[in-house]
C-alpha cells in the first residue's frame, strides 16, 4: 500500500470573499499577503487583536474570480462577525459556503509535493488543491464541491484516512491545529511556529497586531516553543501543567494516544530535565523546520 493518504476535514468551514475590495480589504486585516493569493498560489495567515494576540488562523486560496478562507468550522461565524465588523463600506461580500464546498487533506510520505511547491496551487476536479503553504511534508489541501474529491483522489492512488490519522500526522510534524493548540486572545504567533510555517508577511503593508509580531521577533522576545511530545498511553488533558523538576514549565495542548503537542520554556528544554504532567512522562522532540 502506498503511504499516500486522503482525509475529509470536517471540521473546516470555508468563506467565500468576492467583491471588488476583496483582496484589499482582507490585505488591512490578516499577517499574510492576499496579494499573492492567485489561481497558482495560496497562503496561510492569521486574524489578530490590536494587542497582536492569537484569534484565528486560516488558509487562503482562489476559488473562480473570489477568495476563500480555509477555517475552523466551528469558530466560523466568529469569524465571518469579526471580519465584518472591519468591511466597512468596502464592497466584499462574505459567504459561508460549508454546505456546498469541502476541504481535503491529502499526505503520507508519498503524498509530498503532489502539486507543486509550497503554496503552488491548481485547479483539481470541482475546485482547487494547493500544497500546504506551511510545510511541504504535511501535505496538501483541496477544496472541492461536497462529496466529489474523495473518489477522484482513490483514482489517483490515495488511501482513505480518518481525522484521527491526519491528526497523528500534523502532531508528528509539531504544526498546530487552530485553537485546539492556541489560545484565543493570549496565544502570540511566534511561539506556535507561525514565523517558519510562513504565516506572517514581514514585507507587507500594516495589518491588526503587527506592532506586537515584529517587535517579538526583532527583539527576541520568545521564551516559549510549542512542540511535539511523545509518551506512554493516553494524553493529559489539554491545559494540563507541564512540571520539570518541581517547576511549572509548560502547558499541554492537543493530543491523542502516545502523542501531542505542547507549550513549553525553552530553558526547560535546554536543561532537558524529564517533562511531567498528570503524571505522565513527555519526550519533547525538535521538529527539523523549527528555528531556536
Amino acid at each position: 500500500m502506498l503511504d499516500k493518504f486522503v482525509t475529509v476535514l470536517n471540521n473546516r468551514g470555508l468563506i467565500l470573499v468576492s467583491g471588488d475590495d476583496a483582496r484589499t480589504f482582507l490585505q488591512g486585516v490578516i499577517s499574510g499577503d492576499s496579494e499573492k493569493v492567485t489561481e497558482s498560489q495560496a497562503i496561510y495567515a492569521a486574524f489578530l487583536t490590536a494587542q497582536g494576540k492569537y484569534l484565528h488562523d486560516f488558509f487562503v486560496a482562489q476559488l473562480g474570480d473570489a477568495l476563500v478562507i480555509d477555517c475552523e468550522k466551528e469558530r466560523l461565524p466568529d469569524l465571518k462577525k469579526r471580519l465584518t465588523m472591519y468591511k466597512l463600506r468596502s464592497k466584499v461580500t462574505l459567504e459561508d459556503i460549508s454546505d456546498d464546498f469541502e476541504v481535503l487533506a491529502f499526505y503520507g510520505t508519498e503524498a509530498v509535493g503532489s502539486f507543486g511547491g509550497l503554496g503552488e496551487a491548481q485547479t483539481w476536479g470541482s475546485g482547487i488543491a494547493f500544497t500546504d503553504p506551511r510545510l511541504e511534508a504535511i501535505g496538501s489541501r483541496a477544496i472541492v464541491k461536497k462529496g466529489s474529491g474523495p473518489g477522484r483522489a482513490q483514482v489517483e492512488g490515495y488511501n482513505p484516512g480518518s481525522e484521527e490519522d491526519y491528526d497523528a500526522y500534523r502532531m508528528k510534524l509539531g504544526i498546530p491545529d487552530g485553537s485546539r493548540d492556541m489560545l484565543i486572545d493570549k496565544s502570540t504567533l511566534l511561539e506556535n511556529g507561525f514565523d517558519e510555517l510562513n504565516g506572517v508577511d514581514w514585507d507587507k503593508g500594516c495589518y491588526m497586531g503587527q506592532e506586537l509580531t515584529a517587535r517579538t521577533k526583532h527583539r527576541g522576545l520568545i521564551k516559549k516553543r510549542l512542540m511535539p511530545v511523545t509518551f506512554e498511553g493516553d494524553a493529559p488533558v489539554p491545559g494540563s501543567k507541564i512540571v520539570a523538576e518541581g517547576k511549572d514549565v509548560g502547558e499541554m495542548r492537543s493530543g491523542t494516544s502516545g502523542r501531542g503537542l505542547a507549550l513549553i520554556r525553552l530553558e526547560a528544554l535546554e536543561k532537558g530535565d524529564p517533562l511531567v504532567s498528570e503524571g505522565v512522562t513527555l519526550q519533547a522532540h525538535k521538529p527539523e523546520w523549527v528555528n531556536f
